[in-house]
């Protein structure tokens, strides 16, 4: 994949100046190390090289989803064009300026989205100041990132993301089946209010606790560690009452090789009225993952770790709530996607604030 232009300046009034998705005046947050495909445009969230290690073809087809994954920039451009390659019925493109929403457009293939951007107000009368222009991909569907271009500007420079880098785990609860658009995830709201730089691991149906995705935590750059573990376990039916908790323990531990000390906050099933008393073909009820998930934190607290913090999924959303909170009895309505970034993100600032043992 070839690089793009690197001067600061831009081109010619009224000309546009296409970048490619490596161009250092772009930052990205969400791609893995390594995470670039076909032909350096289709952004991963795990790195391609040990995806077969799953022996899931649809684990490596959600792994192409760029659930959580954005760019952003700073401009004084005019206009903004993504010419992107998406699957039907993806998720849209949501593009924020300075903060918010500017255009939610429907990601149709081969369709080019072109946004005005507005100068910002001019710095004591001088030059226009520049605008964080922010593009957050399909969290649902495949995105092929084939060309962004910007014209009538001046200066294009890397959005600054200095904040704390937050890795999270889970299930379509994590990935968002029902978000309003990409920026409106749980965990997009929580990250873009606490200024923290995103990495989203969310698999619908895969929170299985892969050792591939245990050994890509442990080795990736991060400050705070989020799991929201059980429901898959539930509905797949992949884990029975002997083998579960010590699952969870043995993919905390792994990711303790290289994470010793942050805060890892592990989110117990959210309530599920269907699920909660209701055995499963190898006779676990919802409730009986939440309490041996729990049981597993205790465990490695009381050998050790003094960094671990349970949310209980009953706080995040009490049975009594589920038909307000949820589109379907499991997942996350659009409303409900507030909701749960209002609740597990105080929970995960109070972690990241704790003293480091």
């Amino acid at each position: 994949m070839s690089m793009s232009p690197g001067p600061v300046a831009g081109p010619g009034a009224g000309e546009w100046e296409w970048l490619t998705p490596d161009d250092p005046r772009l930052s990205w947050d969400g791609v893995a190390e390594g995470g670039w495909s076909e032909n350096g445009r289709l952004p991963r969230r795990i790195s391609g090289e040990r995806l077969a290690t799953t022996l899931s073809p649809n684990f490596a087809r959600l792994a192409a989803m760029p659930a959580g994954i954005r760019f952003g920039v700073r401009t004084d451009a005019e206009e903004l064009s993504l010419k992107l390659a998406v699957d039907p019925g993806s998720a849209p493109v949501d593009i924020r300026i300075d903060g918010a929403l500017a255009l939610r457009a429907e990601a149709a293939d081969g369709r080019e989205i072109t946004v005005p951007l507005a100068p910002a107000a001019a710095v004591h009368g001088g030059d226009p100041a520049l605008r964080e222009v922010e593009v957050w991909l399909p969290n649902l569907g495949y995105a092929l990132v084939y060309g962004i271009g910007f014209r009538g500007h001046r200066a294009l420079l890397p959005a600054q993301r200095p904040g704390p880098r937050w890795v999270t785990y889970g299930s379509s609860i994590t990935h968002s089946m029902f978000a309003s658009g990409p920026s409106e995830t749980w965990t997009a709201l929580i990250a873009a209010e606490q200024g923290w730089r995103l990495h989203n691991l969310g698999f619908a149906g895969e929170a299985q606790l892969d050792p591939l995705v245990a050994r890509t935590i442990r080795n990736m750059p991060a400050d705070l560690i989020s799991l929201e573990l059980g429901i898959n376990v539930y509905t797949r039916e992949t884990f029975s009452a002997r083998s579960w908790a010590p699952a969870v323990c043995g993919f905390i531990e792994t990711i303790r090789d290289g994470h010793p000390d942050l805060p890892v906050v592990v989110i117990t099933p959210l309530s599920s009225p269907d699920r909660e008393l209701v055995p499963n073909r190898v006779g676990l009820t919802l409730d009986a993952i939440r309490k041996q998930t729990a049981e597993a934190v205790r465990v490695l607290e009381e050998l050790g770790d003094k960094n671990l913090h349970t949310v209980d999924g009953l706080s995040v959303v009490p049975v009594s709530e589920a038909a307000e909170v949820f589109s379907d009895g499991l997942h996350p309505s659009a409303a409900g996607e507030h909701v749960l970034a209002a609740r597990i993100g105080s929970a995960l600032r109070t972690a990241l604030s704790a003293p480091r043992p």
